[in-house]
C-alpha cells in the first residue's frame, strides 16, 4: 500500500516558515532551561530514591508531611504511576548519625515484642548495619525470623549451626518504613525499589552521558562525510543537534505540567536520546540517498527541484514508518508504566521532531549552502 502517489510539494519554498518554527521551539527550550532548569534523576544527582506501593490510594501530601521531619534532610515526595504509588527522594545515601540511635531503638522495640527481656548485646555497628549477639543459636534464629517477618532486613552472620549473631541492615528505606507504619496504619505498603547513588558517581555518569551523545554525533558526522559529502554530513548532524536540543527543551518546559509523567533526566532518558539519534539519522539518510540518486539521473535539473522531488518521493515511506513507530511508542507511553514513561515521552516527541528535521532542516541546509556559496552539488 502506498500513500502520496505522484506527490510533489514545495518543501524548500516553505523553509522560512520552518526556520520560524524551529527558532521558536528552540527559544522556548532555552528560556525554560534558564528559568525552570532541568530535573535530574537519582542517576545523576546522587542520593537515595525509594518507591513505595500501597494497597489503597494514598494522599501524597500526607506522606510528605509524615516523612519531612524524620531526620533525612530535604525530601521530595511525589506520585509514582497510579494513586497507590509514591516516590521518595533524598540527597543522602545512609542513615545520618543523629538518626541512627532512633533506628536502633526501633529494632530494640521489635526484639522486645518477639522475646521480652531476652539477653543481647551489640557487637558491631556501621552506617548501614548493626550486629547483635545472643546467648544461644535458637534465640538468635527466633529473633532473626521475627524481625524479618516484621519487615526488617535481618539475617544470620554465619550459616553455621552454632551461629549466635544477627546482622540487621538499616537503610533509608527501613527508616522510612518504620515511620510510615506508625502513621499510616490502615494502608499497608511494600518497597518496590531502593536506589542509591553517590554524588561523585552521579557526576561521572552525567559527564559520560554527555560524552556518549557527543561522540555519537561526531561518529555520524565522519560516517556521512565519507558516504555522501561533507555538507550532507553537516546538515544531518545539525538536524540531530536540532532534534536533541528541542526535545531536551521540552523536559524543562513541560516538567510538572502533566500529572503522572516523570520528566526527570536519568540514564533511561539518555538511552532514549541515543535511540532518537539513530532513528532520526536513518530518516535523514533515506532522504539523502534519494537526493543523490536524482542528482545522478537529472544532472542539469536545479538542486531546488531535485530536493523537493526527493523529499516528496520518500514521503510515503516516512509517513508509514513514522506513523507505525509513533503508534507503538504511544501505547508504551500510556500503558508502559512510570519507569518507561519518560523513555516513551522522549521517543514520541523526538520522532515527530526528527521526522520534521529530516524534511525541513537537513535537506534545507544543503540547499542553503549551495545557494550561498554558488556550489554545484554533484556525485
Amino acid at each position: 500500500m502506498r500513500f502520496f502517489e505522484n506527490f510533489n510539494y514545495d518543501f524548500l519554498g516553505k523553509r522560512k516558515y520552518a526556520y520560524l518554527v524551529s527558532g521558536g521551539l528552540f527559544l522556548l527550550g532555552v528560556i525554560a532551561a534558564f528559568t525552570r532548569g532541568f530535573h535530574f534523576g537519582i542517576d545523576f544527582k546522587g542520593g537515595s530514591e525509594i518507591v513505595l506501593q500501597f494497597e489503597k490510594p494514598v494522599n501524597i501530601t500526607e506522606v510528605r508531611t509524615d516523612v519531612e521531619n524524620i531526620g533525612l534532610g530535604n525530601i521530595e515526595v511525589k506520585t509514582f504511576g497510579s494513586e497507590t504509588g509514591a516516590m521518595i527522594r533524598t540527597e543522602i545515601q545512609v542513615i545520618p548519625k543523629a538518626v541512627f540511635p532512633n533506628v536502633i531503638s526501633g529494632i530494640e522495640k521489635e526484639i522486645e515484642k518477639i522475646m521480652p527481656g531476652v539477653p543481647r548485646k551489640i557487637v558491631d555497628s556501621t552506617a548501614s548495619s548493626v550486629t547483635y549477639a545472643f546467648e544461644n543459636p535458637d534465640t538468635a534464629n527466633k529473633i532473626i525470623d521475627g524481625l524479618f517477618e516484621a519487615g526488617f532486613q535481618s539475617g544470620r552472620v554465619s550459616e553455621e549451626p552454632t551461629n549466635k549473631q544477627m546482622l540487621v541492615s538499616v537503610g533509608i528505606a527501613d527508616w522510612i518504613k518504620e515511620n510510615l507504619r506508625e502513621k499510616i496504619k490502615n494502608n499497608s505498603f511494600t518497597v518496590l525499589k531502593e536506589d542509591r547513588v553517590g554524588p561523585k558517581i552521579g557526576e561521572e555518569l552525567k559527564r559520560d552521558a554527555v560524552l556518549a551523545i557527543f561522540f555519537a554525533l561526531i561518529a555520524i558526522l565522519v560516517y556521512l562525510g565519507f558516504r555522501f559529502k561533507f555538507i550532507f554530513a553537516f546538515g544531518a548532524v545539525a538536524a540531530l543537534f536540532h532534534d536533541v536540543l528541542i526535545t531536551l527543551g521540552l523536559f524543562a518546559a513541560l516538567y510538572g505540567f502533566v500529572p503522572g509523567l516523570n520528566l526527570d533526566i536519568d540514564l533511561t532518558i539518555v538511552a532514549a536520546f541515543l535511540t532518537l539519534i539513530g532513528y532520526s539519522i536513518n530518516d535523514t539518510v533515506i532522504v539523502f540517498d534519494r537526493i543523490r540518486e536524482n542528482l545522478k539521473i537529472h544532472k542539469t535539473r536545479p538542486l531546488f527541484d531535485v530536493i523537493n522531488t526527493s523529499v516528496s518521493q520518500t514521503m510515503s515511506r516516512t509517513v508509514l514508518t513514522g506513523g507505525t513507530t509513533l503508534l507503538t511508542v504511544l501505547v508504551l507511553l500510556i500503558f508502559g508504566g512510570e519507569v518507561l514513561r519518560g523513555f516513551a515521552f522522549t521517543l514520541f516527541f523526538g520522532i515527530i521532531i526528527g521526522t520534521y528535521s529530516s524534511i525541513f532542516v537537513a535537506s534545507t541546509l544543503v540547499y542553503e549552502y549551495a545557494l550561498k556559496y554558488q556550489k554545484k552539488v554533484e556525485f
